[in-house]
């Protein structure tokens, strides 16, 4: 009985001993004893990469055993173009044990997208099992970045005041001073109730969505938008947008803006018309007459009016500005007219309607703009309206004659006999300046005592020449055709050879060896047709060097 109560009482104190060294472990172990910090910035600016620094450190004596580490990127954070994901690093990077004094660095680099303002959590954290103890721990950290500046530019061109019912054009300018590559950007408009929207440039997705593929450092673009506001008068219609870019179906924000309008009862009807259309079409170097008619739409006479029209354009030049009524600086681009010298704008009784005239030159050359526009912006008191007029492209099409040529090598008497066969060879070259023009055709008629030997360069082309022996005219599908074709790239070139027989009504003449040339297209950006016309080719007005005119002389 003694020895059995005896070795009870030694599993009892072995197993109290157990108890209190495991408890002791546990009590004696502590979280502090893993030192796990982050280092990175506490703001920064929008798309810079940024790079944190996860360090962790064993400072006490125990081993920790089945480490495992996890580093959570704040949301929008972008690796590449994808977004950074959780981190998880088991054994297979950390090892399976952290000894006492050890320490392991962790380097993640990122750029943070979004507003400014906005406030990023980074956090990271390793769980662990201290040596001989069943219980797990975990040792957490955190740090904050605000994204304290985001340098782009989004700002509306908007009016303050605007008429009820009356078309307004407004635009949306963007700009990029990021140091980064953005891509996939969006820009979204949300309109006051009752906004009619007309149309955009460019293009919308669904009137209200504009994409912008890619926008680099240093870069921008414009978005211009008409439609027609309504509301009570006096009543504040607002007007917001975003910019922001899709990653991953998540649209992140970069930018916001709101703008107020206030709605005004119109009291003047204003439109315009150039060269007497109110849809003119301009082309490069013409001579265009202004007309704009302004018209009481209110109840009560106006009086003592002044009339600006502000023109804006590279295409104008300004040193032909003259009206007999307006007046203006040499070389300034706005013109006034007032009451004292246009009666209509001293008084204007209501439905009644008054005009003002001018002209301007347009220059022939407008550089490498594209898509060439001019603006007359009109102010009569707090009236406003903007008036578009788009310039189609400037096309040419060069027609030149040859008798010596390396391309075919022409044949026959120089000058020409009667009843002798002499060969030229006919070159058209297309030149096209300032927009893309579309489905060109080239046309030319052959006189009767001409005839095609069937010599066509480049081959390819071939496919595209066609020729009706009844009317006798030539036609070459050219197709689309890009800006700055023969221009600031590789012009589009067609030759062929022609043969011409003179008959005894020819002899001491310079007959015509093809008509002048046509060349007719659709100008995209103006949605109209553009024609232009090269002269005929005579045997006399040939481009030969060192071919005078009187070896074009029939004999």
């Amino acid at each position: 009985m003694n020895k059995f109560f005896g070795l009870l009482m030694i599993i009892v104190i072995v197993a109290g001993g157990a108890f209190f060294y495991q408890n002791w472990q546990e009590n004696s172990y502590s979280k502090e004893d893993l030192k796990l910090e982050i280092l990175g910035p506490s703001e920064i600016t929008l798309g810079q990469e940024t790079e944190y620094i996860v360090k962790y450190k064993n400072t006490g004596n125990f081993q920790l055993h089945n480490p495992e580490f996890i580093f959570e990127p704040p949301e929008q954070a972008l690796k590449g173009e994808d977004f950074l994901e959780r981190q998880v690093f088991g054994i297979e990077q950390l090892g399976e044990v952290i000894y006492p004094g050890e320490e392991k660095v962790f380097r993640f680099k990122m750029r943070l997208m979004g507003e400014v303002e906005d406030v990023k959590i980074i956090k990271a954290s390793l769980s662990y099992r201290p040596q001989d103890i069943k219980a797990r721990y975990e040792s957490s950290s955190s740090i904050t970045t605000k994204i304290g500046s985001v340098p782009i530019t989004l700002e509306f061109d908007l009016p303050s005041k605007a008429a009820a019912g009356k078309e307004l054009i407004f635009r949306i300018n963007y700009f990029s001073n990021v140091d980064y590559l953005l891509t996939d950007l969006r820009c979204e408009v949300e309109y006051p109730f009752g906004f009619e929207f007309i149309k955009s440039s460019p293009k919308s997705i669904d009137k209200a969505d504009w994409v912008i593929p890619v926008l680099n450092k240093s870069d921008g673009g414009r978005i211009e938008i008409t439609g027609i506001p309504s509301g009570n008068i006096g009543s504040a219609q607002i007007f917001k947008a975003k910019l922001g870019m899709w990653r991953e179906g998540e649209f992140i924000v970069l930018k916001e803006i709101t703008r107020g309008v206030e709605i005004i009862e119109p009291f003047l009807y204003l439109r315009q018309e150039i060269n007497g259309n109110p849809q003119y079409v301009a082309l490069p170097g013409e001579l265009l007459h202004y007309e704009v008619f302004f018209k009481n739409i209110g109840d009560e006479s106006l009086r003592d009016l002044f009339l600006v029209n502000n023109l804006e354009g590279e295409a104008f030049d300004l040193d032909t500005l003259s009206s007999d009524s307006g007046s203006h600086q040499q070389g300034d681009n706005s013109i006034a007219f007032d009451w004292k010298k246009v009666s209509k704008l001293q008084y204007l009784l209501p439905l009644e309607e008054g005009k003002i005239e001018f002209w301007v030159k347009l220059k022939e050359d407008l550089g490498p703009v594209k898509n060439p526009i001019l603006r007359n912006k009109v102010f009569v008191g707090q009236a406003k309206e903007e008036f578009v007029t788009k310039i189609n492209s400037k096309m040419e099409i060069v027609q030149k004659g040859y008798f010596e040529d390396e391309v075919f090598g022409n044949f026959g008497p120089l000058p020409p006999e009667v009843g002798e066969i002499t060969s030229y060879t006919i070159v058209w070259q297309i030149k096209n300046y300032y927009s893309d023009v579309n489905n060109i055709k080239v046309k030319a008629i052959l006189p009767e005592n001409v005839e095609l030997t069937g010599e066509i360069f480049p081959e390819e082309e071939i496919s595209t020449f066609s020729f009706d022996s009844e009317s006798r005219e030539i036609v070459w599908s050219v197709g689309d055709v890009e800006r700055g074709v023969g221009v600031s790239k590789d012009g589009k070139t067609l030759a062929f050879q022609v043969a011409f027989i003179p008959e005894e009504s020819h002899q001491n003449q310079s007959p015509k060896i093809i008509s002048e040339v046509k060349m007719i297209g659709e100008d995209s950006w103006t949605e109209s047709t553009s024609e232009t016309l090269s002269p005929a080719v005579y045997t006399n007005t040939l481009n030969d060097f060192g071919i005078s005119g009187d070896m074009g002389v029939v004999k």
